[in-house]
């Protein structure tokens, strides 16, 4: 027998490409145009400034309070009412090996984060991946009735991703009160970019969970942070697992900058709001040149063109030095996902499709 067969072996996530030249317009792995918050920058000066603090000598606080602190004040909650990890990714890691613990499949869209079937691959969890429907939907009647009585869980973000659109709150209750027996996870990576939280029902609902993150709304994706939301039950179960797995995950700087970056809320509310108003001119832009996408809710757009395939249009943008996002896959192949950058690389895309088309 060869030891390979003992060898946990998965088909790993596959992020958008990191170029190293700064003088391409990179659009393909949503993230914010925009610096951080200014309160952000002042304490990674006064940090690296300090010759006392950090101590690195020292193990970061495991239970980072005050990012935690932060956390809860912003969104009403009490601290045990609060996960923090190094980004959403490992939030949402830690979450399908705390709470997806059944025989039964765990339901996901088929079309959605694709790093939901790799983490259920790694950990041997039974999943099914459910169809969207023809427009690119997630059909809410798909998670009721008897599918309902047969999960051992339920995740998918809102908006989702890679199409952009929103469920409506009052659908995604629909959800989670029908799956009583089983944990609902909402992914709300994108809600900062005109969505509504589902947060609140966390005092309805004791089986829901919802989980942000700081690299999108806050221009934090190289601090790694994310948090979930939940009942002080889950949330206990969750930190249970975490700290079989890696006591000490935050590191010191980004515990302290992401608390600043929580605190200053008008910085916040600015770059968001310029996002989503670049965004919605850059629609008006891609319906002029004959796109066709449903309205997102996220800092992205998913688009297709009828005269031209995704992966032409996307390797034509590519010679161009802007990169977008392309999958070679079933329904989404003639798609591209378009981040939103500032009024002035958008305004060179448009550029760029009006020479391509």
């Amino acid at each position: 027998m060869s030891y390979e067969e003992n060898i946990r072996k998965v088909v790993p996530y596959v992020a958008g490409e990191q170029p190293k030249d700064k003088t391409i317009i990179k659009l393909n792995t949503n993230e914010n145009p925009y610096p951080p918050s200014p309160a952000v920058q002042r304490a990674m000066k006064e940090l690296s400034e300090n010759k006392e603090f950090p101590d690195t000598r020292l193990y970061p606080d495991m239970d980072a309070a005050p990012l935690v602190d932060a956390l809860a004040k912003k969104y009403g909650r009490n601290t045990d009412e609060i996960y923090v990890g190094v980004g959403s990714d490992d939030v949402l890691s830690m979450c399908f090996l705390t709470f997806f613990n059944s025989d039964k499949p765990v339901l996901f869209p088929d079309i959605t984060y694709s790093f939901y079937d790799v983490w259920a691959d790694l950990y041997r969890i039974p999943y099914k991946k459910v169809p969207l429907d023809d427009d690119l939907s997630i059909r809410k009647e798909d998670y009721l009735g008897e599918n309902a009585k047969a999960n051992g869980g339920v995740i998918f973000p809102n908006p989702n991703a890679p199409t952009g659109i929103l469920m409506p709150v009052s659908d995604i209750e629909e959800i989670i009160a029908a799956n009583s027996g089983s944990i609902v996870i909402i992914d709300e990576a994108y809600i900062d970019f005109g969505g509504e939280s589902v947060m609140p029902l966390i005092d309805k609902y004791d089986n829901l969970i919802v989980v942000q993150t700081f690299s999108k709304s806050r221009a934090m994706a190289g601090m790694r942070i994310g948090f979930a939301v939940s009942n002080a039950k889950l949330i206990k179960y969750l930190r249970d697992v975490k700290f079989s797995f890696n006591s000490y995950t935050m590191n010191l700087p980004s515990i302290v900058c992401g608390a600043e970056a929580v605190k200053d809320d008008e910085y916040f509310r600015e770059i968001t709001g310029r996002i989503i108003k670049t965004r919605d001119n850059f629609e008006k832009e891609l319906r002029r040149l004959g796109f066709s996408f449903r309205d997102s809710g996220s800092n992205f757009v998913f688009c297709t063109h009828p005269r031209m395939s995704g992966k032409e249009i996307f390797t034509k943008l590519r010679d161009r030095n802007i990169y977008v996002r392309w999958w070679d896959r079933d329904r989404i192949r003639g798609y591209l996902r378009i981040t939103i950058g500032t009024d002035e690389q958008m305004e060179n895309v448009v550029k760029a499709l009006e020479e391509i088309l």
